[in-house]
This record gives structure tokens, sequence and C-alpha cells, in this order.
């Protein structure tokens, strides 16, 4: 196990086959429209630059989060690793924990939120709909209501399947939306103001050995809304 930076991004673990990182906030999992350097093409660049390779650098991506999302990410450094590790993302055997804080409280203070979503490829919105409409998907969480403060809600979240803004749309839909959600929560957020969303927990097996791993990371303490709570 090695844990190192590489530049401004945390590496907690790497070997031949995976890498797992802490992807800064506001910078693209992968390429988008706004061609703004992007973590895929980072960790790429590190990786030739380190091990001095040529030509092109394979870099598997199996998950995502959202630009304004940051937190624990693994990606694959072989095809193998690639793919048995987007199976274990497909049968839900990657266990991804959030935490995030959220406008008001919900009526209960643990539960599963099961919905139905549809995405507008054209606005990248994605909105709660009937089972019964074309292309939608089940998306599925379990939350936890960690503490409260100052009509914010503190809030863990055990992601059952990786739906688009899955998290940010479930919880808007409760009436709860994130704290600086400009997509989903537009009327209660300032503009500029950060999404309070944290992916602070990722385990999986690894591809390879086997081996059960798990990592973990907290969002920035010092920071509004997560200054609020003890985390």
């Amino acid at each position: 196990m090695s844990s190192k930076a590489l530049s401004s991004i945390p590496v907690l673990y790497e070997d031949n086959h995976v890498i797992v990182v802490i992807k800064p906030v506001n910078v693209p999992t992968q390429e988008d429209d706004s061609h703004d350097p992007d973590l895929l093409t980072l960790i790429k660049q590190d990786l030739k630059h380190r091990h001095q390779k040529p030509g092109n650098v394979y870099l598997g991506l199996v998950h995502r989060l959202d630009r304004p999302v940051g937190g624990v990410m693994v990606f694959a450094k072989t095809s193998k690793a690639a793919s048995r590790l987007s199976d274990a993302v497909r049968t839900r055997a990657i266990r991804k924990r959030y935490i995030a804080v959220i406008h008001g409280k919900p009526k209960q203070e643990q539960a599963t939120l099961r919905n139905y979503l549809l995405k507008n490829t054209k606005t990248n919105m994605v909105s709660v709909v009937s089972s019964s409409v074309a292309g939608a998907k089940e998306a599925i969480l379990d939350y936890q209501v960690i503490g409260h403060r100052e009509g914010h809600t503190l809030v863990s979240v055990e992601l059952h399947t990786g739906r688009p803004h899955q998290i940010r749309v479930q919880f808007a839909a409760i009436g709860c939306p994130l704290i600086g959600d400009q997509r989903y929560g537009a009327h209660l957020t300032k503009p500029g103001q950060q999404i309070a969303l944290w992916s602070t927990e990722l385990g999986f097996e690894h591809p390879t050995t086997k081996e059960a791993l798990s990592f973990s990371s907290k969002p920035p303490q010092a920071a509004f809304p997560w200054s609020l709570f003890e985390l």
C-alpha cells in the first residue's frame, strides 16, 4: 500500500491494478464541455511521468462523482481491473457512503428512499418520474440523520444505485435539497455556494487479490456548512 500526493490530488492507495484518490471539488471526473483539467487526464499524466511510460497510459473510469462533489474515488490501472470493478459497481458489490448537509430536517431519522429517475440529456437535469415512464431507472439509497443545527441536517447516505445526480434529486424530492446545490435547490442557494456533498467512504474487493479494501475521507471541516458539525 502506498500513500502520497499527486500534485494537489491526495493518493490514498496505489498498486499495479488500482489507484484510489481524493477527488478535489469542482474538478470534472472526465473531460466535459468546459475542457477544464479533469481528474482522469491528470492521473494519466502523473502515471506517465512517474513510471516513464511511452505512449498512452491506460486508466479505467469505473464510477463518477459530479463535478462539484469531492471525496474518495477508485480508478483501474489495467483493463482486467476495470472490467472486474465495473462488474462490482453493476452488481452493487462496491460500498459507497456519502455525507451531505441538507436544508431542513427529514420526517424520519433514517429511511430508504426509492424513486424512478429520468435524465434530460439536453438540460443535464434529472427528475423523479413514474416507474412507467420510458427510460426511467430505479434509484435507491439509505440515509441516517447524524446531526441537526441551525436549520441544517447532516446525513450519512449509503448509495445502492449510481444514478446521475441521485442523492441531490432524491433529497430535493422530499423537500430537503442539499446545501449549495445550484441545480436542485437553487431557490435556497447563494450564487457560487459550494455543494455540501462528499464521498466519504469507498469499500470494494481488490480486483485481483480479492482483499477487502476500504478507504475514507472527510470534507474540509473549516468550510461551511461542514463546520457546523463534529465530523
